[in-house]
């Protein structure tokens, strides 16, 4: 880590930005924009999310974070300290019911990256009937659970080394693929046309509903929020920080998609649109080595990153969303007594099995889909409309924060105007909304059914806990 020559314990804005962008940004993300923006278009798109949204975004992530430098809980501390504790078992709720999807395409994603793994393709994996390949699906969740359960903590050092090992894979791509038409020149790249018709998206009912998968994308830097205080100068290294972050994540989303769109032409990428979605990542590294003249190199250690970093995440997603959810001594006020109970090894086993039943049900819900892509896809549609909703709580307690800033101290401030700050959170509370709504819209009536009911069970549920623990409470009394 880079440390301030003047301060050791103080680090450097650079380091912040870079870790910042190993987290919030991946290849997936590129690939995505792509497939569902129509290629080349989503240039427009990305420029657009990333100074109206990511921007003001990350800089109130910033501010929250100076303010409650001590909190361990995240988003719910943040919630809890501005706005009380039954909306910080709400935000806790929130932040987990999200995950129960992610924790699906993570089991999903994992048996994907190892068909390309082994095979090289996934041609036999496609082919099985649907209900084998969500069995299976259902079988490495089990024993995933069955790991997190037991507490071993391995695999999170495990997911460290594939995360930042798919991050250089992300760059080292770009800077291959523009590098290829120079060592390959009859390799057959496409032509890039620049004229305004290839850069500006069509806003039609595709694109507005499309919208969640960039905010899925650009959004996660409340991770960071811990290392706010430890940047020296936060109030003016900070911003500096976030702005490099942007400027990376733009130039790596812009760069990616001209690299993309050098190997893949989008009305193709249009006429099978569920197979770029399932297997678009591993097919641009399949092409890139044959570039490069070294066959499926590239692809395969893609593929076995991707899938130590597919099932160290689906681990970690099991065991700490639960852990700040019952863990939190706010949400223990609103949640019934059996789900606190931890096993011998610390995890929270009545919680987990509280897992095991809701992804079960989607699993099987999801053995009526005609395929392992249509599967698959489902799950990145699903997730973007899903998983964003965390981030509302983000700009609810960053309005509530600016409401009562006189209560608080703070080292940083996004802004000192407060009509501006107000504007800025209200603003990405509304767009993160409007785009989830939007969001759940699909022309299949199967994928519409799924991402209405999906939120509407896991909001109920979070409803109902509060309910029982009251009962309780008036039973034992």
């Amino acid at each position: 880590m880079i440390e301030s020559q003047n301060n050791p314990k103080k680090m450097m804005w650079t380091t912040l930005a870079m870790m910042a962008f190993s987290t919030v940004w991946g290849f997936g993300n590129v690939v995505n924009g792509y497939v569902y923006f129509d290629g080349t278009k989503v240039i427009f798109s990305w420029v657009v999310m990333f100074l109206l949204y990511f921007v003001p975004y990350a800089l109130m992530v910033g501010e929250l974070g100076a303010t409650f430098k001590n909190a361990e809980g995240g988003v719910s501390s943040w919630v809890n300290a501005t706005m009380g504790a039954k909306w910080a078992y709400y935000a806790g709720w929130t932040y987990w019911a999200c995950h129960v999807v992610y924790i699906s395409s993570k089991g999903t994603g994992g048996l994907r990256a190892m068909a390309w793994g082994i095979f090289g393709n996934t041609h036999w994996y496609d082919g099985l009937p649907t209900a084998w390949t969500q069995f299976a699906t259902l079988v490495v969740f089990l024993f995933f659970c069955w790991v997190a359960s037991r507490g071993i903590p391995v695999l999170k050092g495990l997911a460290t080394i594939a995360g930042s090992s798919m991050f250089i894979m992300s760059i080292l791509f770009i800077i291959m693929m523009f590098a290829a038409p120079a060592i390959n020149p009859h390799a057959g790249f496409y032509d890039i046309n620049f004229n305004w018709k290839n850069l500006m998206p069509t806003f039609n009912v595709k694109y507005f509903t499309s919208l969640s998968i960039l905010v899925f994308a650009v959004g996660g830097c409340e991770k960071i929020s811990p290392y706010v205080n430890k940047v020296k100068d936060p109030s003016k290294n900070f911003p500096k920080a976030m702005m490099a972050l942007a400027i990376m994540v733009m130039v790596s989303a812009i760069l990616g998609t001209f690299a993309m769109a050098l190997m893949f032409d989008p009305k193709v990428v249009n006429a099978n649109l569920n197979e770029y979605i399932s297997n678009g990542a591993y097919m641009a590294f399949q092409k890139l080595g044959e570039y490069y003249h070294v066959g499926g190199l590239f692809m395969y250690i893609y593929s076995w990153c991707n899938v130590i970093g597919q099932f160290s995440t689906l681990v970690i997603s099991i065991d700490a969303p639960l852990r700040m959810l019952l863990g939190s001594k706010e949400a223990k006020a609103f949640i019934p007594k059996g789900l606190l109970k931890i096993n011998k090894h610390g995890a929270y086993i009545n919680g987990i099995w509280m897992i095991v039943v809701l992804f079960g049900g989607l699993i099987a819900v999801q053995a009526l889909v005609p395929n392992a892509q249509a599967v698959m896809a489902q799950l990145v549609k699903l997730n973007s409309t899903t998983m964003p909703l965390r981030y509302l709580w983000v700009f609810a307690a960053y309005v509530a924060l600016r409401k009562h800033q006189e209560k608080f101290e703070t080292t940083y401030q996004m802004t000192k105007h407060q009509g501006l700050a107000y504007t800025a959170g209200i603003w990405c509370f509304l767009v993160t909304a409007a785009c989830c709504i939007f969001g759940i819209y699909s022309p299949d009536p199967f994928t519409l059914m799924l991402n209405i009911l999906t939120p509407i069970i896991l909001v109920a549920l979070g409803l109902i806990l509060p309910a029982i623990k009251k009962y309780q409470e008036a039973k034992v009394a």
